[in-house]
Order: structure tokens, then sequence, then C-alpha cells
């Protein structure tokens, strides 16, 4: 049978080692590469491949941050493989969870043992949903608790400055220019769309009340009521930024605050 196959790894040569390694399984056929978790979840969504071979650590969206977007997106879930270079502890807790895993730097031995496996469950259409679905659960709590607090590179005046995503306040893009806003600076981000922002984000706490911007809310200082039955957000920055509500968006501003 033919797997069809995906590669996620932010170091290319981990990523070129891994290919010309499964150059030798014949079934395996390797129809993308992407290099963080935004394209991690862009590149499934696209091809719908039966197997990912999935870097655990990786800036902004890190793997399990990977599968967390799968499962609230409701997306058909690939059988996934963790490349991982974590202690035998971590190991044992993926083995746990019936998540299969390649050590690096790679073995061809334990790389045939994790398609061999892969290759089973798709012959007798084992379903990777509820499996992976128990692991985000199950890390979701001590992941909140370990992971370091995802950083936000932001531009401004020629400095390339790291920002931790709960002093982010809000973002705008224009003319495919996004503008950020966080406690102590301003500046502009290197993504190129809110989606991809939000995506490195990978929190509950950001938003996009409208298309064109995205708000941490907890930096939210006050709900403005508008013109038919519209809504402003006042931000807590230097600016008392303003940022309107789309109609699409009013229903969950009510949920968020029980309005």
């Amino acid at each position: 049978m033919t797997i069809n196959t995906i590669i996620v790894d932010d170091e290319k040569p981990a990523r070129d080692e891994l290919a010309f390694l499964l150059k030798s399984f014949p079934e395996i056929n390797l129809i993308g590469q992407g290099k963080n978790g935004v394209e991690a979840v862009a590149l499934i969504k696209e091809h719908l491949p039966d197997l990912v071979f999935l870097d655990v650590k990786m800036p902004g969206l890190d793997g399990f941050g990977v599968l967390k977007k799968l499962v609230e997106r409701k997306m058909k879930m690939p059988h996934v493989v963790f490349a991982t270079a974590f202690d035998q502890y971590a190991v044992q807790a993926f083995d746990v969870s019936a998540v299969d895993y390649v050590l690096k730097p790679f073995d061809k031995g334990r790389l045939a043992k994790a398609i061999n496996r892969a290759r089973k469950m798709l012959e007798t259409q084992t379903s990777a949903t509820d499996r992976l679905e128990q692991l985000v659960s199950q890390l979701e709590s001590s992941r909140q608790n370990s992971s370091p607090p995802a950083k936000l590179l932001v531009k401004s005046q020629q400095r390339l400055l790291l920002v931790d995503a709960e002093d982010f306040i809000c973002a705008s893009i224009q003319d495919g220019l996004i503008s950020v806003t966080a406690r102590d600076v301003e500046g502009t981000s290197n993504y190129r769309t809110l989606e991809e922002l939000n995506d490195s984000l990978d929190s509950d706490a950001f938003w996009r009340p409208h298309r064109s911007f995205l708000v941490n809310i907890h930096h939210i200082k006050e709900v403005v009521p508008w013109f038919k039955s519209s809504y402003m957000l006042k931000m807590n920055d230097k600016k008392q930024t303003e940022i309107p509500v789309s109609r699409a968006q009013t229903k969950r501003l009510r949920e968020l605050f029980k309005l």
C-alpha cells in the first residue's frame, strides 16, 4: 500500500535526513514538508496525509499545539510519529498514549518499526482521532504549567524584539502589513496574515473580533455599545485603541463576557 506522508521539522538538516531515510521505504510517498506548526496545520488540511512525522519542539506552535489545532477544527487526523530528542520518561509517555515516536538522530531500524506500525493501523482502518484527542487532553494541563510562554517577534525601529504572548495586546492588518501593540512595544510582525499570527500564539486568550484585528481578551479594558446593536472594544494600551466587533463575532463577544 502507498502511505502519503508529510514531514514537519523546524531544522532543515533533520528534514533532509528523514526524507533521505524514507526513500528506502517504497510504500512511503513523501508529498510535503513544513518547517513550523502553522505550515503543518495547512499541509494536513490541504493534503489529508496518512502519516505525519512531526517534530515536538518547534518555536511558536509546537507539535502538541498542532494536534490541538487539528482537534479543535475537527480535521481528519493523520497517524502521527513524533520526532523527538526527549528523554526516556517522555518516550514512555508516548508509548502509554499509543502514539509512536522516533528519537533524534534518526535510526533506520526504529523508523522501520514506526512505519510498520502505521501500516498496520492503516490496513485495519484504526482511527487516529481518539488516540490523539486523548493525548491532547492528557497534555493540556501539564503543558500549560510547564511550557514557557510563547514569544512574538516584533520589529520596532530596526530592532527585532521578543515579546511574551501575555504582553501582546492587539494587532491589525492593512495593505498586507501587520501592526502589533504590546505592553511596552509597538511595531510590525513578520507574519503574513492574522490567521498565521493567531495560530503561532496557540492560546484561547486570542480572538479575532473583526477580520482585520486580533486581540488578547485579557487586555480588553472596556466593551462600548455602538451603532445598531454593535460594539467597540477599548484596549488597555497607552492609546486605548478602539477595535470594532463585526456582526459575525457579536455572539462570541456575548459568550465571552456574558452580555
